[in-house]
């Protein structure tokens, strides 16, 4: 259902929610808390590939969501990177600081992203419905393929993610 007024913002406010929405890791917990306590899942790393699982989303969302003749889906989209690419910078800093070990967590993001995208390049028939690869995809990166806990895990918050974003850029229209 549409609104009948949707809420006018700037495109880099957008942006900048989108990558807000990114980041923030509530969803993440609740679906951490939802993992029965008796797994063999690693859950450090559950969760750390949930968060980069979530970034990249968000971006595919922007892509699959926004018609191809809005003119300010490439300029959301490269906004979007922008500020995940600052903030993946902080990221990095901050882990060298504490831990003294050097990464590029932007660098990290491009490689899942493009396993995620092999992925779907060498399943074209199931790539017609993302969400029925990224579960197995996201429990092959955490090392647990056969896991069903993992692959739900990873394609609820796909599915999730996608969904929230669909419908925030349903309810907003950028001012020029």
């Amino acid at each position: 259902m549409e609104p009948e007024k949707k809420e006018t913002i700037t495109i880099q406010k957008l942006a900048q929610n989108l990558a807000t929405f990114a980041i923030d890791r509530t969803d993440l917990k609740e679906l951490l808390a939802a993992i029965p306590e008796n797994n063999n899942l690693n859950l450090p790393t559950i969760e750390y590939e949930l968060q980069l699982l979530k970034i990249i989303s968000v971006g595919w969302a922007i892509s699959f969501f926004m018609p191809t003749t809005d003119k300010n889906k490439g300029p959301l989209s490269q906004m979007f990177w922008e500020f995940i690419r600052e903030t993946s910078q902080n990221i990095s800093n901050l882990t060298e600081t504490t831990t003294g070990q050097s990464i590029d967590y932007f660098d990290i993001l491009k490689q899942r992203l493009s396993t995620y995208l092999e992925i779907m390049q060498h399943n074209p028939d199931k790539a017609q419905n993302p969400a029925d690869l990224m579960g197995p995809a996201f429990a092959s990166t955490c090392k647990c393929e056969d896991d069903a806990m993992a692959i739900l895990t990873g394609t609820k918050l796909f599915t999730l993610t996608m969904g929230a974003v669909k419908e925030y850029l349903n309810i907003v229209e950028c001012k020029v």
